[in-house]
């Protein structure tokens, strides 16, 4: 009984088959490492512009309250004040100040995100956005002191008079003025 044994070849991959691999892994990385590489300042954009919805909402959101029941504004203290959930927002005209306790407070913006600038918030910082006035500027803190901060913002300018509304602007609109 003589029994015929073949030999299995090992199955596996040859060294040319290998190396293109490697080479269409490598180009396919060139090509779309940039697109993944550098989003920093898409992320920032996108923060910019979250954070001026926040604002322009809560903003709309101080002044219905004030205009449904105007016995809310407590002058007991100066600046006056408006209790929102919990919190008592600064308000001038009808509509949240341009300040840390006005603004910011309303729309629940942390310090810990972004560095406000204003005629008082951090008046002495050379590089920063612009402002007059009331005028209070927004910048991602990973920005703060960068040149980029001088673009990269969004300002609140609160009303001047009762009958205006306030304006909220973002300082750019494209994503490299943000890394």
């Amino acid at each position: 009984m003589n029994k015929n044994i073949k030999v299995q070849a090992q199955g596996g991959f040859t060294l040319i088959e290998l190396i293109v691999v490697i080479v269409i892994l490598g180009i396919l990385a060139a090509t779309a490492l940039p697109k993944f590489a550098n989003l920093s300042g898409d992320a920032r954009l996108a923060s910019v512009n979250a954070a001026k919805g926040a604002i322009s909402s809560a903003a709309a959101i101080v002044h219905g309250k004030i205009l449904v029941n105007p016995g809310v504004v407590s002058t007991a203290a100066t600046p006056n004040t408006v209790p929102v959930e919990g919190v008592n927002i600064e308000v001038a005209n009808g509509y949240p100040m341009g300040t840390t306790g006005g603004i910011l407070a309303a729309a629940g913006i942390s310090t810990n995100d972004y560095t406000a600038y204003s005629a008082t918030e951090n008046a002495s910082v050379t590089v920063k956005p612009a402002t007059t006035g009331s005028q209070i500027a927004l910048v991602p803190k990973s920005l703060a002191g960068n040149a980029n901060a001088t673009k990269c913002y969004v300002l609140y300018t609160p009303p001047a008079t009762a009958t205006a509304a306030p304006t909220v602007t973002v300082g750019t609109t494209i994503a490299s003025d943000c890394e």
